[in-house]
């Protein structure tokens, strides 16, 4: 008998679980949280897409009538990349890094029209036209000499188009420019072609130069023995001179040396005994 009061009390507090149960679920789908460089876009049943987007704190909307869709309103790094022809119709490979965020004053129109993955559908396509019109109008070396003027190009231009979409760059740069193999080799043979003629260009200069010191030498070698010839025509004073001269030299040499040299007190010519005549 009594078991029967114990069940009626679990059976009026199995409804007032309920209840709470419900009322605390109500509660908890009816309040979502906004994080810091975060907006919401609310979506209603009735009302469609509203038109106001709703900015951080924590906010009340009405169960399954209303869902919140939560946006990243930062600067997102992105990647494009893109293979195309130069004006010069050489195969070109590049590599873009952008950093794009949605326009917070037009959050409900990108949900209405892109949805939250709004860089994947529209970045992509639109950043490799930008990319293939603009390398178009350069050849292979303008891209190497004028990157800077080719990356300003390209950033303007995927600026304008992504005002189209509502979409905000905050960077664009060329971070990977390469070309095919084959024009990579053609570039490399012609270095170094480059270099074996620079070379080259040294070795004629060089011989030049050489050449012209031969020369110089000899006309001087020529001078000096017109000059010989015609001391020796007025004398042997000049042979005297260079006599003496050598025997200075020897003279010096020997005082210098080690070793024991005994020269004959009767004074021995040490020039041995030249002939005068």
């Amino acid at each position: 008998m009594s078991s029967q009061p114990a069940i009626s009390l679990l059976n009026k507090l199995i409804p007032i679980g309920l209840g709470v149960g419900t009322a605390l679920s109500l509660i908890d789908s009816s309040i979502y949280n906004v994080d810091g460089g975060q907006r919401a876009v609310i979506f209603d049943r009735y009302q469609g897409v509203k038109k106001q987007s709703v900015g951080e704190g924590t906010h009340f909307i009405v169960p399954w009538l209303q869902k919140p869709y939560i946006f990243d309103i930062r600067s997102t790094p992105r990647h494009i990349k893109s293979e195309t022809g130069s004006k010069d119709l050489q195969t070109v490979s590049l590599t873009l890094r952008v950093l794009v965020r949605p326009d917070p004053n037009h959050l409900p129109e990108i949900y209405s029209q892109l949805g939250l993955d709004y860089d994947e559908r529209v970045l992509p396509s639109f950043g490799n036209e930008v990319l293939k019109s603009v390398v178009a109008q350069y050849d292979a070396g303008e891209l190497i000499t004028q990157r800077e003027a080719v990356s300003k190009e390209i950033r303007e231009n995927l600026t304008k188009r992504s005002k189209e979409f509502n979409l905000l760059l905050d960077d664009v740069s060329i971070t990977h420019l390469s070309f095919s193999h084959d024009f990579t080799s053609a570039i490399e043979h012609k270095q170094v072609a480059q270099q074996e003629a620079e070379r080259s260009k040294y070795i004629v200069l060089k011989n030049e130069q050489e050449k012209k010191a031969a020369i110089i030498r000899a006309e001087g070698e020529a001078e000096a023995a017109t000059l010989l010839t015609k001391a020796m025509e007025y004398g042997s004073g000049f042979i005297e001179l260079r006599r003496i001269e050598a025997s200075k030299e020897i003279a010096d040499s020997l005082s210098k040396s080690k070793n024991i040299v005994y020269v004959p007190q009767s004074g021995g010519n040490l020039l041995l005994n030249l002939n005068k005549n």
